[in-house]
């Protein structure tokens, strides 16, 4: 038989087969799409039906990447994001043309002065410089790769002068935290984030000077202090970090953690915006070492209570309070979640009877960001940064202990503009949690809470985290910190202040739907009278038990 005939007849059979092959998998989709009890759809449109779930998959991908226009998408829309990524990565925050902001819609605006300060004139240190790397765009072809390589830069630190330095428990703590930069990171643990990204983030923040790294919840991680950055040390409802294996206080080992030169303060976390509610971490995110760390059992679901057993009232809180600051020697704060105009009316009051307070108070927005949390607490429980701030700055006032506390601030402020406004409202320092993932991988892939992010920021999975690089990463964290001074300097400057620390409620206008303008010093002053306004002692009040 000649050789031609031999591979066709061979070319036959392989088509058959496969044919075959493909007949006898869509006739088993069939029946098995037919006979199942779960999807209506499939029972009706066996196999053509699964085109439908296959579009519900892709479908946040494309959205994300096609259909939205560049002011959608939650959390963070096109422009947030990608304003994030530029800055990190080319240190470079101009651009051309014009705004892309609805300019119509109300909104708050910054209020220039007729006669700005020249940047030489503003007060800052300049002394201190920052060697960083940027990537220069060389060229960005539609159909070709990208060209741009790594470039040293040399910048200045854009550090608050000597000055103005934020002091926090200068009265109250043996060990004061001295503070040099307004930005901060917020509060992420590791094993909501996986140890390159932490370390990436530690170094980033080390290498920029006088900023800050929030340990959340989950315990201090070698990690964390890898990169010789100031840490704020959070202990959350679980204790982990400073309990032992039966899940009681261990005074012992929080003095060990207080004589760490790195750590400068703690952090008591009675909520966070995105889940009023004790945390929450997945068992397979729980590896050996991290179990270790929180002192917990390892591949198993986390959940911290809701409150702390340690106290059920601000005065025990307080109480509380004074004993960690007097056993560390250093600053305590509160973690809170404003949900009304008297949220913390027994708070403040008690404070103001005993003369016992915390440092500081970080003040969390209901759109802040999350590990893992639940629908209804995500969307419906706190009020956002904006309307909470101003509360609890005039509640402070309200009660006369307002220069005893410094407020942080926290909710989605991922651009000076947006940290200015919020300067303005009350807050002396911001904190940043997921503007940082991004500077380090995170593309919203929204799987946090899976233990499967794609670019190994939000999981514990070796595989997966291998992918994060941390010496190219923590450049980005420089850059984008550098880059948010920078620009709280230029705002400062065309509204004619020295300095940031100076912003006041008058630098801000609130513009509304119809285009009237007015002063936030006029928004604040209604929600000051609301607050004053406000009875006290409330019924069913701890002052009034």
């Amino acid at each position: 038989m000649p050789l031609a005939h031999i591979f066709t007849i061979i070319g036959f059979v392989v088509v058959a087969v496969l044919v075959i092959t493909l007949f006898i998998m869509l006739l088993t989709m069939f029946f098995h799409d037919r006979t199942q009890k779960m999807h209506p759809i499939l029972r009706n449109y066996p196999i053509i039906g699964k085109l439908r779930y296959f579009l519900e998959a892709i479908g946040p991908e494309m959205r994300q990447y096609w259909f939205n226009n560049d002011k959608e998408g939650q959390p963070f829309n096109r422009d947030d994001f990608e304003h994030i990524v530029k800055t990190a990565k080319y240190k470079r925050d101009v651009i051309g043309f014009g705004s892309k902001r609805d300019f119509d819609k109300e909104g708050y605006f910054v209020r220039n002065n007729l006669f700005p300060k020249q940047m030489d004139e503003m007060k800052m240190d300049e002394q201190t410089k920052i060697k960083t790397r940027k990537y220069l765009l060389i060229k960005d072809s539609l159909f070709g790769f990208r060209k741009e390589r790594l470039v040293n830069d040399e910048s200045p630190a854009y550090l608050l002068h000597e000055d103005d330095t934020i002091v926090i428990g200068k009265e109250s703590a043996r060990e004061p935290f001295e503070i040099r930069s307004l930005i901060g990171m917020s509060a992420m643990s590791y094993g909501a984030l996986g140890q390159n990204a932490v370390t990436a983030l530690s170094e980033g923040l080390g290498m920029v000077k006088g900023s800050w790294m929030n340990t959340g919840e989950g315990g201090l991680s070698p990690y964390q202090l890898k990169g010789g950055v100031d840490i704020i040390m959070q202990i959350g409802p679980g204790l982990f970090g400073v309990r032992d294996h039966e899940g009681n206080f261990d005074w012992d080992e929080l003095k060990k953690k207080s004589e760490i030169p790195q750590i400068k303060a703690f952090e008591l976390k009675l909520a966070q915006g995105a889940k009023a509610r004790g945390g929450h971490i997945d068992g397979e995110k729980v590896t050996p070492e991290i179990a270790e760390i929180r002192k917990v059992e390892p591949w198993r679901a986390i959940d911290s209570p809701n409150r702390f057993k340690e106290f059920d009232d601000p005065y025990t809180m307080l109480d509380w309070i004074e004993k960690i600051r007097e056993h560390t020697g250093k600053p305590v704060g509160i973690k809170l979640v404003i949900g009304s105009n008297n949220a913390i009316f027994d708070l403040a009051a008690a404070i103001k009877e005993t003369k016992k307070s915390p440092d500081f108070i970080t003040v969390d927005g209901g759109e802040g960001g999350t590990g893992a949390s639940y629908q209804e607490l995500i969307d419906s429980v706190g009020l956002p940064i904006r309307s909470a701030l101003p509360i609890l700055d005039a509640t402070l006032r309200r009660f006369g202990i307002r220069d005893r506390i410094k407020i942080i601030a926290s909710g989605k402020m991922i651009t000076p503009d947006r940290i200015a406004i919020a300067l303005a409202m009350g807050a002396d320092l911001i904190n940043i949690a997921r503007g940082f993932m991004i500077t380090v991988g995170c593309i919203q892939a929204l799987r946090c809470q899976s233990n499967m992010c794609p670019t190994g920021v939000a999981t514990t999975d070796p595989h997966l985290q291998s992918a994060l690089v941390i010496d190219e990463k923590k450049w980005r964290v420089v850059n984008y910190v550098l880059s948010l001074r920078q620009g709280l300097f230029r705002l400062a400057a065309a509204v004619g202040i020295d300095s940031p620390v100076h912003f006041k409620p008058s630098h801000i206008s609130f513009k509304d739907h119809v285009g009237v303008a007015q002063s936030l010093v006029d928004v604040y002053k209604v929600i000051d009278e609301q607050v004053k306004a406000e009875p006290y002692p409330l019924e069913d009040t701890f002052a009034t038990k």
